[in-house]
Order: structure tokens, then C-alpha cells, then sequence
């Protein structure tokens, strides 16, 4: 079993912090704090599985393909295929869970 205090992350200084929570073989999970105004830009991998991403705090937008822009707050969850565009942009300090299975 293992433990991880996501308080310990709560880090925004600078444009965009990345935090490795978890790695294995099946999944991988990271923590990524965006300061206000800032992205995690639109993209996609040409590999098949799963992700998703949670908002465990403040506002922003989910972001698809062709400009796709869907509000997103704390407890929303965006779940896509990786081949799948996507990114966020936070409108407020933003912390994201992004989980990915098979990790990449």
C-alpha cells in the first residue's frame, strides 16, 4: 500500500508544476498545478489506452480538439482516450490528477 499527501504538492511557482505521485507498469498517476491564466497545452499520443483528469482544485477549462472548451471545477473529472486531444486551461490557480493507463 502506498500513501501520498497531494497537500505536500500544492506548489504554483511557476507557469506549470508537475509531481510524479505514482508510476507502475499499469498506471501512472501525476499532479499538475497551473498558475492562473496559464495551459497545459492540447495534445494527444499516438499510443492506445486511457486517462483522465481531475480537478481537485480551483476553475479552468477542459480543452479538445478543434478548440473544444468545457468548463471544468473542483471534483470534475475529464476522461478520454490518450490518442484523444486533450489539455487544460486554468482561469483560477488550477491543481489537476492526471491518471494514465498503460502509462506512457
Amino acid at each position: 500500500m502506498k500513501v501520498f499527501n497531494l497537500d505536500e504538492t500544492r506548489v504554483f511557482d511557476k507557469a506549470l508544476n508537475k509531481f510524479l505521485v505514482h508510476d507502475s507498469p499499469y498506471f501512472r498517476i501525476i499532479n499538475f498545478n497551473i498558475k492562473a491564466g496559464e495551459e497545459f497545452p492540447v495534445h494527444s499520443h499516438s499510443v492506445e489506452g486511457e486517462l483522465s483528469i481531475l480537478v481537485l482544485e480551483g476553475e479552468g477549462y477542459f480543452l479538445g480538439a478543434e478548440g473544444a472548451k468545457t468548463p471544468a471545477k473542483a471534483g470534475d473529472i475529464f476522461i478520454c482516450a490518450i490518442n484523444e486531444p486533450h489539455g487544460v486551461e486554468a482561469k483560477t490557480d488550477m491543481r489537476i490528477l492526471v491518471a494514465i493507463a498503460p502509462p506512457l
